[in-house]
């Protein structure tokens, strides 16, 4: 029963760092890095001057009357 706990925790302190490792390799090739190319490609196409003209059209803006 000698040195249990250091033998323990040394196996432990292992484990949890290449549990934590993996879920942060999951997360960024899971969600960051799909939304980073999602983003990219969004604004890609996107015409910020079309999208004012029909918010505009629409009425959101107090200060920018509808034409």
């Amino acid at each position: 029963m000698r040195r249990l706990l250091a033998r323990r925790m040394k196996i432990h302190l292992f484990g949890a760092f290449f549990v934590s490792v993996g879920c942060a390799a999951l997360y960024k090739f899971g969600v960051a890095e799909p939304r980073k190319r999602a983003y990219a490609e969004f604004y890609k196409n996107y015409d910020p001057m079309k999208d004012f003209e029909a918010m505009r059209a629409a009425g959101v803006f107090e200060s920018a009357p509808p034409k």
